[in-house]
């Protein structure tokens, strides 16, 4: 095990020494088992073959190829090189990039790899001259530039400045396609330089260039805003600005044999004696330490929670005796809640660290394949409005998920008893909404994976000690790719009164199946009431009633009582509107996670208003025995909108 660890430290070491290594991948919806029988499948290896072995690497580092005669059994594919890199470096990344595209995305018939210093695509279309901005994939840094939101500010109206003038340039050179420069910062007091570096695909016309890249550059802001450094690639064009100089343009001898040699022999003796004093540091570390057994222990928490690229499902491993003990081995007496996936305790680390305890239930629904879902997802979000995993314990038939303890429980818990509700005012209320916004924000399109919960509900909020709220409950949430925002499933599986309408019935769900949920908790926060709570004969549901009061100017009707002292009432009005904009029938109608921030925000953008929201019949509805799990058969209907059909709609 050492020697392992060891090992692993080196190859890490050496890898920094030498340069981070990137990679990412966005492979199409559109697969087929078959594929591997098909022509097109046969085209398309002749296509990735000859890119391969094409050695006359032109100076635009650019190459496209096509194979197939019939057009619906044609494969394309091209690649692209970042500008700075030599011929052959530019050659051995496609090498690579073509096998990581093949055990990415084996039975896609389009798809799009992107590492540090090249880009290979491939389609069933044509791809050449075309512009596609649509398949993207942000990266940010990891720090802020500053804690100054003043100085973040200042940073980035430097850095898009930078990166707007690279994309005017770049345009403009019709060549290369290219440009890249370095700005001094002067705002933040740290004496930087940024460096910024912009590309597209030299089949592109100037205008479509321009337009690849700004819009590049306006998401490297909706994705990154604030961090020191930023890229987003996309399939047509790519953009990055760093604090640290990560381009190596060469010098007109650089590729001769000789200086080729002297510079390799100078780059591995430096890495030599750095991974030597590196790997020196380390052996060190290992002799004073303490021993330890490999799964995590609870000193090393704080210290690795923070580091989410090193996190691997080994190194937040615990010990079922650990667990054990911190629970007093699963006592009635620290149990703090239980749902249809098991039972969880709060438990005491021997450090002092509360922790929650998710011991997942034997005959749970959830499996192998959520257990495993959930620990990935958690242990790679980092996130103040997200729930941290901590780690996880795997033994015989237990499946226990370790989180960090959330003092003030569940939103639901405060929200819908009468005794406790009245602790919410509207400032803590607005508060609360602010940081599930931006939790679900995060999710969709600031991590660095794009996540779909669906499951958003009161129960799964948690509140911390100063009423912060924390999304939890991963088990049922779903990775997709780049720009990808929806997928299909035939597993329909969700709280009632919360899923959206398109998902209960066909099972497709979408980041607008979460914007739906949010909705809903909307309404709840401001109302006080569940959504399945009956108002008055034909009105079953909030969203009906809230629709309701809506149509008849009276939308503050829905307001807990509990709030008339405190509330503000513009701000309220906005909330609503808002929520009814998430709850609309039409997925397209509904706004996005970006512009739901933003109008919560501010005050000075106009609000849409919304179109019906659907409601979910009862008669129709076949209830799980917990009463929780919406099954297939459910249809939607939808509320009236006139006061005077109200006595002839039929009770639900």
């Amino acid at each position: 095990m050492f020697f392992s660890l060891l090992f692993l430290w080196v190859s890490v070491l050496i890898s920094t020494a030498t340069g981070a290594v990137f990679e990412t991948q966005c492979c199409d919806l559109n697969t087929t088992s078959h594929i591997y029988t098909t022509s097109y499948y046969s085209n398309l290896i002749q296509v990735l073959e000859s890119l391969a072995s094409d050695t006359n690497v032109s100076e635009k580092r650019f190459l496209n190829k096509s194979s197939g005669s019939i057009p619906s059994d044609m494969a394309n594919g091209l690649y692209l090189c970042r500008g700075d890199v030599i011929s052959s470096d530019c050659r051995d990344c496609l090498l690579k990039a073509r096998a990581g595209i093949n055990n990415s995305c084996p039975l896609s018939k389009a798809a799009v790899l992107w590492s540090d210093i090249c880009m290979l695509r491939y389609a069933n279309y044509s791809m050449v001259s075309i512009l596609n901005s649509e398949s993207f994939k942000p990266e940010c840094n990891k720090v802020n530039i500053s804690d100054t939101p003043t100085e973040q500010n200042q940073f980035w109206q430097l850095a898009t400045n930078l990166m707007v003038r690279l994309a005017n340039n770049a345009s403009i050179d019709q060549q290369k396609m290219l440009a890249y420069d370095e700005l001094p910062d002067n705002v933040t007091g740290r004496n930087l330089t940024i460096y910024g570096y912009v590309q597209c695909t030299p089949d592109l016309s100037a205008p479509d260039c321009n337009k690849c890249l700004n819009v590049s550059i306006e998401r490297l802001g909706q994705n990154c805003y604030g961090r020191e450094g930023a890229r987003v690639l996309a399939a047509s064009c790519n953009v990055r600005f760093e604090i640290y100089k990560f381009l190596r343009f060469p010098t007109a001898s650089s590729e001769k044999p000789g200086k080729k040699r002297r510079s390799s022999k100078i780059i591995a003796a430096v890495v030599a004696t750095v991974g030597f004093l590196l790997v020196s540091v380390v052996l060190c570390y290992f002799l004073v330490a303490k021993k330890r057994h490999h799964p995590i222990t609870s000193s090393d928490l704080k210290d690795k929670t923070d580091e989410s690229e090193m996190i691997t499902e080994e190194s937040l491993q615990f010990e079922l005796g650990t667990i054990e003990e911190a629970t007093n081995n699963f006592s009635n007496d620290n149990k703090i809640g239980e749902g249809g996936f098991g039972v969880v305790y709060k438990g005491t680390l021997p450090n002092g660290l509360e922790i929650a305890v998710k011991r997942l239930s034997k005959r749970s629904a959830q499996g192998s394949l959520e257990f495993k879902n959930e620990v990935v997802l958690l242990a790679k979000l980092q996130h103040r409005n997200l729930v941290r995993l901590l780690g996880f314990c795997l033994h015989a038939e237990e499946k226990i998920l370790i989180y960090e303890y959330v003092a003030n429980h569940s939103l639901d818990f405060f929200l819908f008893d009468p005794t406790k509700q009245a602790k919410l005012d509207w400032s803590m209320r607005y508060k609360i909404i602010g940081g599930i916004t931006r939790g679900v924000l995060y999710l969709h399109e600031d991590s660095r994976l794009r996540i779909i919960h669906r499951d958003l509900k009161t129960s799964n909020i948690l509140l911390d000690e100063e009423m912060n709220p924390k999304i939890s409950d991963f088990g049922m949430a779903r990775i997709v790719c780049g720009s990808q925002t929806q997928a299909m499933t035939n597993r329909i599986v969700g709280t009632f009164g919360y899923m959206s309408p398109e998902y209960a019935m066909h099972g497709y769900f979408s980041v607008k199946s979460d914007v739906f949920s949010l909705g809903v908790m909307l309404l709840e926060i401001i109302s006080g009431k569940k959504n399945t709570t009956v108002f008055q004969p034909g009105y079953t549901d909030l969203l009906c009633h809230a629709w309701s009061k809506w149509k008849n100017a009276d939308a503050l009707g829905i307001v807990d009582s509990n709030l008339v002292d405190s509330i503000l009432e513009t701000e309220a009005l906005r909330c609503i509107n808002i929520a009814l904009l998430c709850v609309q029938e039409d997925d397209e109608l509904r706004p996005s996670m970006a512009s739901v921030v933003l109008m919560l925000n501010s005050n000075s953008i106009p609000l849409l208003v919304p179109e019906n929201p659907p409601f979910v019949s009862r008669k129709r509805v076949r209830f799980t025995p917990s009463e929780q799990l919406l099954s297939h058969n459910s249809i939607c209907t939808v509320c009236p909108t006139d006061a005077s059909l109200i006595t002839d709609v039929h009770p639900r």
